[in-house]
């Protein structure tokens, strides 16, 4: 029997990205418009979340309208509206659930609530990657660093996290510290690769047997170390290779141990830091088993993951009353 055919709006904003994407039966994306604030922010060295409510205002209906000019659809067209509850930044989160909002109450559409680390989660079904349950998955980006086994759709158990900086946080810290522009870890993975990472020998923070992550120690160790050298003598390519590497043998080492313990057929690497190059390396090199991760479209927030876990709540028959609010901490269940 032929399955019907679903189309999902999704909108995300819940940091500095304001994203809408129109999704079909999970995986196909239709459109997917992304208007990135990152200029914006470039000079603060960081978010500002102020700024990225009102930018967010300014285009978020022009964002929405190119989705669904791009998908050849109109809002009668759609099944339902997926927007990103949290986390995140309150302001952010704000406009796009009242965006949401009010397209579902116009058009009489249902509303999903989404978890933006379980969009995370879902980028790789919106690409060609072979499923196989359980999966490993490893989120992370600049305000996450997490481990989940997920056994089925929507089944999770929180295996660690970071105790601290996120990588994609500390990542930024130290391209401060270095003085190279923001984002810090594409500027980074870019300085890293003319560089020698046994330069300087920085700590990995184990914390015992467990799989969480600790990454101020870390920040703290470069610092003292650009603190020895003026800023024309500074070993700039060194030190992001040699921090680099530090983050991602924590990162590796970490998931091996998870992979190997709880017997998963393969490691979903997402979220924005996975889009590294020498994390995707250095996962596929020293990794049992398969090491997955999306294009770097889909590894930065976007919309069109929103989508994908939007028709999974769908199928489901699991939405949101209208009245329901934004999560800034939301925790993944």
């Amino acid at each position: 029997m032929t399955q019907p055919i679903t189309r999902i709006l999704g909108i995300e904003t819940s940091c500095d990205e304001t994203a809408a994407a129109v999704v079909e039966n999970g995986t196909t994306i239709l459109s997917n418009v992304i208007a990135s604030q990152t200029d914006l922010h470039a000079q603060y060295g960081g978010v500002f979340p102020e700024l990225a409510s009102r930018k967010h205002i300014e285009v978020i209906y022009p964002v929405i309208q190119q989705a669904m000019a791009e998908a050849h659809l109109g809002f009668d067209d759609l099944d339902a509206i997926a927007v990103t509850q949290g986390p995140g930044l309150v302001g952010s989160l704000l406009v796009g659930v009242n965006a949401a909002k009010g397209i579902a109450l116009a058009r009489r559409k249902p509303i999903i609530g989404v978890n933006h680390i379980e969009g995370h989660i879902y980028s790789l079904w919106l690409t060609d990657v072979p499923i196989q349950f359980p999966i490993l998955s490893l989120v992370v980006s600049g305000g996450h660093t997490e481990l989940y086994l997920m056994r089925d759709h929507g089944q999770y158990e929180h295996l660690g996290g970071t105790l601290d900086d996120a990588a994609g946080e500390a990542f930024d810290k130290v391209g401060r510290l270095l003085g190279l522009p923001f984002p810090g870890g594409p500027a980074i993975d870019k300085a890293a690769a003319e560089g020698n990472p046994l330069a300087f020998s920085f700590p990995r923070a184990v914390m015992g047997d467990g799989y969480n992550f600790s990454f101020s120690g870390l920040k703290t160790a470069v610092l003292r170390e650009v603190q020895k050298f003026s800023p024309d003598r500074l070993p700039l390519n060194d030190l992001a290779a040699s921090f680099q590497a530090a983050v991602i043998d924590v990162l590796v080492t970490k998931t091996n141990a998870a992979a190997q313990a709880h017997k998963v057929a393969a490691v979903h690497l997402t979220g924005g830091v996975s889009a590294n190059r020498g994390l995707r390396q250095a996962m596929r090199e020293r990794l049992s088993v398969p090491v997955y991760y999306p294009p770097l479209l889909l590894c930065t927030d976007n919309a069109a993951m929103i989508a994908a876990v939007g028709h999974q709540h769908y199928r489901q028959q699991r939405f949101s009353p209208l009245n329901f609010d934004v999560i800034p901490s939301l925790q993944l269940q």
